[in-house]
């Protein structure tokens, strides 16, 4: 079973997967994954050496944004299972020493809630202006009984919980300040919600749209107070309990009271651009109002790590020792790593910097073995923001094996939840498990390192020795990491005449240069 640590000690050597249930395994034939499902494959989990796993939501919905929209806090989805079938989940992925996490969507319900159907509180936010054009923007007339409008947080079935207003407003009298009645029932509410799952064994929460608690906040600074007041309850009855968030913004989010925060590809600071730096080629998900931009991962070698190690210096200083900062290589709201022109030879290169990096490493399921970002799909449960951002080509069925569906599912192709990728040669877990110079071999590989040496995890000193083409860092004093992620070989400096590989391919230091082929990498124990 599970140590009791606290929470800031686990995580610390946390190695995150994020599993979108209704993509990851079915059980009962119907095409849609399921608890069952997962447990059926902790195995695969436990084997890569993943430690903590994260569930996008899982409660009761009527699904119009793929679970976003919660209809009952306290009950799964039955497509899923049942209570029960969560609490074994849990039970048995402890066995296996994984920690099991909830996706908790705290700022928002589905319209089909009964809180809101019953609407007779102040709940959310509503207005009953006798002029409904001099309403502000964002505001959704009524759907039910209730005369009036309401404010969404995001979809309009998606009505935002009322938590308050950070300013007043005498010509918006809906604006209730923070300690009314209303948004002290929502602050209770999270309270009860979160302990009801972590007293049957759950290990904590990734809280969606984490900063949009308060309204018209000026630097959150109202919504970071609430999530600092769950937190102090959280240490008292649930020390072991963890508190992930998706606010794109550690600085905040960090000292507001959360244990971890993402970079991800939005947020208050250049709306994600550290993350996108990175990895984005603007292919798959693409919004409207990014400016194209090579990434650093990127085969004709025209991008820079120099925006994501600024802004990774900045959070580092702002979170100092509170808590920790997660680097994923992708979420169900952004493209693969392996998205429009990246090939699987470029993958490697990218998992080496992303599992030595000093950050929390999150895999998006399918990840380690190089599923793809799909294009071309339609619109699913709300996937489609714009109109090159449908994020449905990265939530497609897991590839298992070279059976029908790719083992995902025994369901007829057409009432699977999505298409499994059509490509004939796609990879799959079997085929590269048989492979031991397979990316997921890697992968394995590379998590049992950091595991084994303390320097390459979260709290290890990084020195940088060149920001660019080959990026090349000293971990803890000791271990050398050189990546190179473009096409054509580049060399640097380097801090030894010699140094012995523990894991490298295309990467040498050899009479103090370190020389690195088109994607190359290599570990080296100085």
């Amino acid at each position: 079973m599970m140590s009791p640590r606290p929470a800031t000690e686990w995580l610390a050597d946390a190695i995150l997967y994020q599993i979108y249930p209704q993509s990851f395994a079915d059980s009962n034939g119907d095409g849609i994954g399921d608890f069952a499902g997962i447990e059926a494959r902790l195995d695969h989990l436990a084997w890569l050496g993943v430690n903590t796993v994260w569930f996008n939501p899982c409660f009761a919905s009527p699904f119009l944004d793929a679970g976003y929209d919660v209809s009952d806090y306290l009950t799964v989805a039955p497509r899923y299972g049942t209570n029960d079938d969560l609490a074994r989940l849990t039970d048995a992925a402890a066995r296996r020493g994984i920690r099991v996490l909830l996706d908790l969507v705290a700022g928002h319900t589905s319209d089909q809630h009964p809180w809101f159907t019953a609407s007779a509180d102040d709940r959310y936010i509503w207005a009953d202006p006798t002029d409904p054009a001099a309403l502000p923007e964002g505001f959704v007339a009524s759907p039910g009984a209730r005369p009036g409008y309401y404010l969404p947080n995001f979809f309009d079935s998606q009505p935002a919980l009322n938590f308050g207003y950070a300013r007043m407003n005498e010509a918006e009298p809906w604006r209730l300040p923070v300690d009314a009645e209303g948004p002290r029932a929502n602050r209770q509410a999270l309270r009860e919600i979160m302990d009801h799952w972590l007293t049957i064994g759950l290990s904590g929460f990734r809280v969606d749209m984490a900063a949009s608690l308060v309204k018209d906040d000026p630097g959150q600074a109202q919504s970071a107070a609430v999530w600092h007041e769950l937190r102090s309850w959280l240490d008292a009855e649930h020390p072991q309990a963890a508190l992930l968030s998706e606010w794109g913004d550690p600085a905040t989010s960090v000292p507001a009271g959360f244990h971890a925060d993402f970079f991800l590809q939005f947020g208050p600071k250049d709306d994600g651009l550290a993350l996108r730096s990175l990895w984005n080629n603007f292919e798959g998900t693409v919004s409207e109002q990014w400016e194209p931009q090579a990434p650093y991962f990127d085969a004709e070698g025209k991008g820079s790590p120099r925006t994501f190690l600024a802004d990774w210096r900045d959070a580092t200083d702002a979170v100092g020792d509170a808590g920790f900062i997660s680097l994923p290589t992708a979420n169900h709201d952004f493209s693969r790593l392996a998205c429009g022109p990246r090939t699987a030879e470029q993958l490697p290169a990218a998992f080496v910097f992303q599992l030595t990096w000093p950050t929390l490493p999150a895999i998006y399921y399918g990840d380690e073995i190089g599923m793809r970002y799909v294009p071309g799909l339609p619109g699913h449960e709300g996937s489609r923001l714009g109109p090159r951002y449908n994020r449905a080509g990265s939530r497609t069925p897991m590839q298992w094996d070279d059976s029908p569906n790719a083992g995902f599912s025994t369901a007829p192709a057409d009432r699977l939840y999505l298409p499994v990728d059509p490509d004939p040669g796609r990879p799959t877990v079997a085929a590269q498990r048989a492979d031991n110079g397979s990316l997921l071999h890697l992968v394995r590989r590379l998590i049992a390192l950091r595991k084994d040496i303390r320097e390459l995890g979260a709290a290890g000193s990084t020195e940088i020795l060149h920001a660019g083409y080959p990026l090349a860092y000293v971990r803890g004093g000791r271990y050398l990491v050189v990546v190179n992620p473009r096409r054509d070989a580049a060399e640097t400096a380097a801090p030894v005449g010699r140094a012995a590989p523990l894991e490298a391919d295309g990467a040498t230091v050899t009479g103090g240069r370190i020389r690195a082929e088109g994607f190359g990498y290599g570990i080296f124990e100085l």
